[in-house]
C-alpha cells in the first residue's frame, strides 16, 4: 500500500473564523519532519491530520452511512447514490473511485499522526505537559479514522510506526488486532488528556472516552464476527460512558429542546462533545460541509409560490425517509423528535409564482371550478407571501394518487398539499439536521454548520445499551429515560400544530407527554437489541452513523431487506455486503501481493 505524506502542510482549509492560536500557520514552507519536535510544529501536525476529518462531510458519507438501510432509502439523481442503497455490484466494487479516496484519506491522517507521535516522542524541546497532551491528541486521531475503516473494510493493514519511505508490502491485519490497537491508543489518550476544553474541534478527555465507549460497545455486540470480544467489554463500555455523564461529573449538558440542537447560533453547544469544525470564511473552508445539499425536497422551488433561497436551500433531493421513519418508528403524538426533526411546511417566499384559481380538467372532464362564494377568483387564487406553499403530511388521504378523485381532493386545498400517497423522490418531510440558512447565497454548497459527531444525547445511549445487554434493565431505562423526558413536549411548550390537526391531541394542550413515553426495565426485557437500535434512530436519526450501528450489531441484511422497499426490490444485497470491498488500487500496488483472497473481501472477488 501506498501512503502519502505530505511534507508541506496546508493549513489554511482548517483556519476559522475567529479560531485560536492552535490554527495558524507558522511559515510552512520550512517545515520538515523534524520541525514536529518542536511546539509550533507540533501544532502544525495536530491541525493536519484534524483537517482530514473534513473529508466525510459530503454525499459519501451520506452514502455510504444513510443509504442502504432501514431508516432512509434514495431519492432524485441515481448512479452511485442509487447503487449504494441497492448494492449494486456495477458501483458497489473494488474499482470504485469514493472508496478509495476514503481509503487513502484515512491512511493519509494515520501516516502523518505516526510520524509525529515518532517526532514527539524523540523531542529534547517539548515540555513534558505539551508533549503528553500532543500524543493523546494524535492516538485520538489515529484511532478515530481506523475505528472508521475497520467497521466499513473489515481487515485492514495496521500501521503504528511513522514510515518515511514508500512501502508496498503490507498485510491486512485481523479484525481483533486493530480493535486491540484502538483500544489501547484511546485509553492512553484518556489518561493524557485533560477535561473540558472550550474548543469543540479538538479531542478531550470526554471525547476519548465517548469514542473509547463506542468501541467496546462493537466489539461487544459482535454475535458472528471475530472482534476479539472480551468478557469486560459491556463493563468497559458502561465504565466509560457514564464517566462522560453529568450524574457523574461530567461538564456536558443536554439542550433543554431537542429542536435547539439544530439552530445554527447553538453550534457548539453544551451537549457537543467533539465536532468537526468549518468556517463562513470561504478563503479557510475549503469544500465546506455539504450536508445540507442531500436531505432537502427536490421539488420545492417548482412549486407556485415558491422559489430557491437560502433558507430553504439547495435541494439536491437524494435522501428521503422510508415508511418505518414516517409511519412507525415514532410515537409522533407524544414523542417531539418527530416534528423536530422534519421540516413539514414552506412558506411562499416569491410574489411572482403564487398560484391561480384556474378551471382543472382530467381526461378531458372539468372537475374543479373557481368558487366567487370562497373567494376563488379564476386567475386570482388568494395567497400571499409568508402563506403556507407546501405542507407534507404522513396521514394518509386514502386516494390513489393521478386518479380525478385524488386531483379534486387536493384542488380543496390552496397550497401544495401533500399527504402519505402524494410523496415521491421528489417531495418528503425534509430533514432539519443539516440546512444552513447561514449561507452566503442561495447557490453556495460549502457550508459552515459543524458536523457534530459525539454528543451527550448518544452517550446516554451507549451507557444504557451496555447496561441493557448486561441484563441490567433498570439502568438502562434510567438512561433512557434522561433521553425520554428530553424528547417529550414540555410543560406549557406549545406543541406542533400537527399534535393536534393529525395525531389527536387537543388544541392549545400544553401538558407534557413525559408520561406517555417513558420506558420501565419490564418494557425493555423482550428484544433489547431492536428496541436500542429503534431508540438510536429516533435520536440520531440522520446523523451519519445508521449503517455502522445496523452492521455492528448484525442486522444489516435482515432489517435491509425489511424496510427498504428499493434495495429489496433490486434484489442485489447480499449478506457479504455489511463490508465494502478494499479497493483494488491499493491492491494492485502491492508486492508481493497475496492471494485474492487474502487481499479482499469476500463477495468481491
Amino acid at each position: 500500500m501506498k501512503i502519502k505524506f505530505i511534507c508541506f502542510i496546508i493549513l489554511s482549509v482548517m483556519l476559522l473564523q475567529g479560531c485560536s492560536d492552535w490554527l495558524r500557520e507558522e511559515d510552512s514552507s520550512k517545515l520538515t519532519y523534524d520541525y514536529y519536535s518542536t511546539e509550533k510544529g507540533i501544532d502544525a501536525a495536530l491541525v493536519s491530520v484534524y483537517s482530514y476529518m473534513r473529508w466525510g462531510a459530503k454525499e459519501r458519507s451520506d452514502m455510504m452511512n444513510e443509504l442502504g438501510v432501514d431508516l432512509f432509502t434514495e431519492a432524485r439523481d441515481g448512479g452511485t447514490r442509487e447503487s449504494f442503497n441497492r448494492y449494486e455490484s456495477g458501483f458497489m466494487n473494488p474499482s470504485l473511485k469514493m472508496l478509495y479516496q476514503f481509503w487513502e484519506n484515512h491512511y493519509q491522517a494515520i501516516s502523518t499522526a505516526n510520524i509525529a507521535l515518532q517526532k514527539v516522542n524523540e523531542s529534547q524541546e517539548l515540555s513534558e505537559s505539551k508533549k503528553n497532551s500532543s500524543i493523546g491528541e494524535l492516538l485520538f486521531l489515529r484511532a478515530y479514522f481506523y475505528y472508521d475503516l475497520v467497521q466499513h473494510f473489515g481487515k485492514i493493514p495496521l500501521e503504528t510506526q511513522g514510515n518515511f519511505e514508500v512501502r508496498t508490502d503490507y498485510k491486512r491485519a485481523s479484525v481483533a488486532d486493530v480493535y486491540k490497537q484502538i483500544i489501547t491508543d484511546l485509553r492512553t489518550a484518556e489518561s493524557l488528556l485533560s477535561i473540558a476544553l472550550a474548543n469543540k474541534g479538538k479531542a478531550d478527555k470526554y471525547a476519548v472516552a465517548h469514542l473509547l465507549a463506542k468501541v467496546y460497545l462493537t466489539r461487544a455486540s459482535a454475535e458472528t464476527d471475530i472482534r476479539g470480544m472480551q468478557p469486560t467489554d459491556l463493563d468497559s463500555c458502561l465504565y466509560y460512558s457514564e464517566s462522560v455523564l453529568p450524574e457523574n461529573g461530567g461538564t456536558h449538558k443536554l439542550m433543554d429542546n431537542f429542536a435547539d440542537l439544530w439552530n445554527m447560533k447553538n453550534m457548539g453547544n453544551s451537549e457537543v462533545i467533539y465536532a468537526v469544525q468549518f468556517t463562513s470564511n470561504p478563503l479557510f473552508n475549503g469544500d465546506g460541509n455539504q450536508f445540507h445539499l442531500h436531505w432537502n425536497a427536490a421539488m420545492y422551488e417548482k412549486q407556485p409560490g415558491m422559489i430557491r433561497d437560502v433558507e430553504n436551500g439547495r435541494p439536491y433531493g437524494m435522501i428521503r425517509p422510508t415508511d418505518k421513519t414516517l409511519l412507525t418508528l415514532f410515537d409522533r403524538k407524544n414523542d417531539s423528535r418527530f416534528y423536530k426533526s422534519f421540516k413539514m411546511v414552506f412558506y411562499a417566499n416569491n410574489p411572482k409564482t403564487l398560484p391561480k384559481w384556474e378551471e382543472l380538467s382530467y381526461n378531458g372532464q372539468v372537475y374543479f371550478t373557481p368558487d366567487p362564494s370562497k373567494g376563488q377568483i379564476a386567475g386570482s387564487r388568494k395567497i400571499e407571501l409568508g402563506d403556507t406553499a407546501i405542507y407534507f403530511s404522513v396521514h394518509k388521504c386514502g386516494l390513489t394518487p393521478n386518479t380525478m378523485e385524488m386531483r379534486q381532493y387536493l384542488a380543496n386545498f390552496k397550497y401544495v398539499y401533500m399527504p402519505y400517497e402524494m410523496h415521491d423522490i421528489e417531495g418528503n418531510p425534509v430533514l432539519l439536521k443539516h440546512l444552513d440558512p447561514t449561507r452566503p447565497d442561495k447557490n453556495t454548497k460549502e457550508g459552515s454548520r459543524e458536523w457534530v459527531r459525539m454528543r451527550l444525547g448518544e452517550t446516554y445511549l451507549i451507557a444504557a445499551e451496555a447496561a441493557g445487554r448486561k441484563g441490567n434493565y433498570e439502568l438502562a431505562a434510567k438512561y433512557i429515560n434522561v433521553i425520554r423526558k428530553r424528547a417529550a413536549w414540555a410543560d406549557g411548550e406549545v406543541k406542533a400544530p400537527q399534535y393536534w390537526k393529525e395525531e389527536g391531541g387537543e388544541m392549545n394542550d400544553t401538558e407534557c407527554t413525559y408520561d406517555q413515553i417513558k420506558v420501565t426495565p419490564d418494557d425493555l426485557k423482550g428484544d433489547f437489541v431492536t428496541f436500542i437500535l429503534d431508540e438510536r434512530g429516533r435520536e440520531l436519526l440522520g446523523e451519519i452513523c445508521r449503517w455502522e450501528d445496523l452492521v455492528r450489531c448484525g442486522v444489516l441484511y435482515d432489517w435491509v431487506m425489511k424496510f427498504n422497499k428499493e434495495a429489496k426490490a433490486a434484489g442485489t444485497m447480499r449478506p457479504f455486503h455489511k463490508l465494502r470491498p478494499i479497493p483494488q488500487n491499493h491492491i494492485d500496488r502491492l508486492k508481493p501481493a497475496g492471494k485474492i483472497e487474502e487481499e479482499q473481501n469476500e463477495g468481491y472477488y
